[in-house]
């Protein structure tokens, strides 16, 4: 495992940059939304001016896709109450409250509207929980297909598939146990996202780094991931949602 060293920020041309030093051999960095965070994962032995002009050397790029993050639809926090818009599978619905006595539910009642049936007195954190119940079913109903679907395709054994929330990435995979986990909001994305994410996680089990050789059996397995990916990334962001 990585031995991570407890993060810093510099500030580079007025923007904050997370720098976190890992045991790693070659300097990384990303720019995630909401807000355009900047961060650097790099070496042990790499110091502060390398650093700054690393980040430097990529300052273009930076300044790109922070400009792409403020232009950036976005969801405002959700109360889930009446009118409210909420997604899944890329569809955008309304959302349609109904107090009733009984277990609660969901149902989407057509193309543009989801019913969220609750007790009366149920509160908002209790709606947000029914509501992530039921977009968990949701994801976990569609996975055993997809997975028996690509694992053949790329050629690998996964043993597990797991779904949570997570703040910072769709997926993540565990290489030893061949064990994947799947962001808990990609219920709410297209398919396709779900599925690039799904093939991006299955073939970290062939290649471990974002690599040259990485991209060769992405390009090899799912030709149009680029596609998929930009998608993902250009849905509307939920609260404290990443990029991928």
């Amino acid at each position: 495992m990585n031995t991570k060293v407890s993060g810093q920020r510099l500030d580079i041309r007025g923007i904050c940059v997370e720098v976190v030093r890992k045991t790693i051999k070659n300097l990384h960095l990303g720019v995630y939304p909401p807000s355009g965070r900047v961060r650097v994962a790099a070496p042990l032995w790499l110091d502060d001016d390398a650093v700054r002009l690393a980040v430097l050397s990529r300052w273009g790029w930076i300044c790109r896709k922070r400009a792409e993050f403020a232009q950036q639809d976005r969801q405002s926090q959700r109360e889930f109450t009446t009118g409210e818009s909420h997604y899944f599978q890329g569809q955008r619905y309304r959302l349609d409250v109904i107090e009733r006595d009984g277990p609660p539910a969901v149902r989407l009642l057509n193309k543009a509207k989801m019913a969220l049936c609750v007790r009366p007195g149920t509160d908002r954190d209790a709606r947000e929980a029914i509501l992530a119940r039921w977009y968990r079913r949701q994801l976990c109903a569609q996975l055993p297909d997809l997975c028996a679907k690509w694992a053949g395709k790329v050629g690998v054994t996964v043993n597990e598939v797991r779904i949570k929330k997570m703040k910072t990435l769709w997926g993540s995979c565990n290489i030893e146990a061949k064990r994947i986990w799947l962001n808990l909001e990609l219920a709410k994305k297209p398919t396709l996202c779900l599925e690039y994410v799904l093939v991006h996680e299955m073939v970290h089990l062939l290649e471990r780094r974002h690599n040259e050789r990485f991209r060769k059996l992405m390009d090899q397995f799912m030709p149009q991931w680029r596609v998929h990916r930009d998608e993902l990334n250009q849905q509307p962001l939920a609260h404290q949602e990443w990029t991928y």
